[in-house]
Formats: structure tokens, C-alpha cells, sequence
């Protein structure tokens, strides 16, 4: 049985991994660290509110960490803000995490994550993704959707506009453009969870195309 710890489960990933994670019997225990509580109850689930500019050492405590945190650059008002929420502040409790004794962390990073890249999204997922390497937890899991399908609760027009395309452009996204194919939501929160049970040792990086 195991403790696990979710960050990030107010967005679409999160929410639904939260609840995976309480349907799955390897979890006993379910924690989330969020900023205020959700309408969401449950015997094995536990909601500490956590400050994640003063973040609390104690509430970091469990087997793995699920981190599904991200916003956009028109929700966080700058880059600074984006990064420091799509970065900054997941690496802080990762490092925390690993001072605790934490063997496990699971990431959703972003197709094309690339501390090099131009793209500043990109390079934010990149720079989170090398941070992690640097903590060298036992299993380290990346895995890299594409465009996300599902409900999301808000949601820009262009989103909305690819989302409609998307059934039809993924039969053409073939050979190396197969990693960009949109992909499912409950395929991704089903590929967080295995991995979290398998646990391999050292860095497991999945791209788009093999969460599907």
C-alpha cells in the first residue's frame, strides 16, 4: 500500500488523477496540496493547505509525488508568474520531497520540453525537467503529452478550435509526428498511475505517442 501526493489537482490532469488514485487500491492514502480546499470527499483522501511560497516541510510526507501543476500566460498575468508556478514551485516541494525521503516523483511535462527550446513554454517544462534530474530521486517519471483532450472548466478559443481539428489531423500525424497527436486525458492520468506502480529505477521519460 501506498501514500501518494498529488500537486496541482485543480486543473484537468490533477482532478482526475485524484480521483483515479482514490478508485486504485495500491493507495491507501491520497493527499493533495492545494491552496484552499475542494468540494471532495473521501475516507482515503486528505486535503492539507499548503503555502507554496512558505511551503510546510511536514505536509511533504508519502511514497510518491504526482505533480500536475501549470497555468497559462494570460491566467498568470506574466512569465515570471508562469514560471515561477510551472517551475519554480513544483522544484521547491520536489526538493523538499526528496530531503524527506520520497523515492518516487511523476511529472506531467509538455511534448517538445527542452531547456534549450525558444519557446517559452518549452524551456519551462525543459528547466523543470533538468531540476528534477538534478535531485536524483530513485524513479524519476516524465511523461510528455500533446494537446490535452477533455473538459477543462476554462478554456481559450484556440484550444477550442484544436480540439475540433484534432480528430481529424491525428490519423496524419505519422512517424516522427506521431508524438503530437492529441491524446486523452484519461490515457495520461492511466499512464501516471502504472508508472507510479512500477516504479523503475532511475529517469523514465514517455513521450505523447506511447501514452496512448
Amino acid at each position: 500500500m501506498k501514500k501518494a501526493l498529488v500537486i496541482g489537482a485543480t486543473g484537468l490532469i490533477g482532478s482526475m488523477l485524484t480521483e483515479a488514485l482514490l478508485r486504485d487500491d495500491t493507495f491507501d492514502e491520497v493527499h493533495i496540496l492545494v491552496r484552499r480546499s475542494l468540494p471532495l470527499s473521501h475516507p482515503k483522501l486528505k486535503q492539507q493547505l499548503f503555502d507554496f511560497d512558505n511551503p510546510s516541510i511536514d505536509l511533504v510526507q508519502g511514497d510518491v509525488l504526482f505533480c500536475a501543476m501549470g497555468t497559462t500566460l494570460r491566467k498568470a498575468g506574466s512569465q515570471a508568474a508562469q514560471y515561477k508556478i510551472d517551475c519554480l514551485y513544483p522544484f521547491e516541494v520536489a526538493k523538499i520531497a526528496k530531503q524527506q525521503g520520497i523515492k518516487q516523483f511523476v511529472l506531467v511535462s509538455s511534448v517538445g520540453a527542452n531547456a534549450q527550446a525558444s519557446n517559452f513554454y518549452l524551456r519551462t517544462k525543459g528547466d523543470l525537467e533538468e531540476k528534477l534530474k538534478s535531485l536524483a530521486f530513485d524513479s524519476l517519471v516524465l511523461v510528455r503529452p500533446s494537446l490535452i483532450m477533455g473538459e477543462r472548466q476554462e478554456r481559450r478559443l484556440g484550444e477550442k478550435i484544436a480540439m475540433t481539428l484534432m480528430p481529424l489531423l491525428n490519423p496524419l500525424l505519422v512517424g516522427k509526428l506521431r508524438k503530437y497527436r492529441g491524446v486523452a486525458a484519461e490515457s495520461i492520468v492511466a499512464t501516471l498511475i502504472a508508472q507510479a506502480k512500477l516504479g523503475t529505477k532511475g529517469i523514465t521519460t514517455i513521450e505523447s505517442d506511447q501514452i496512448a
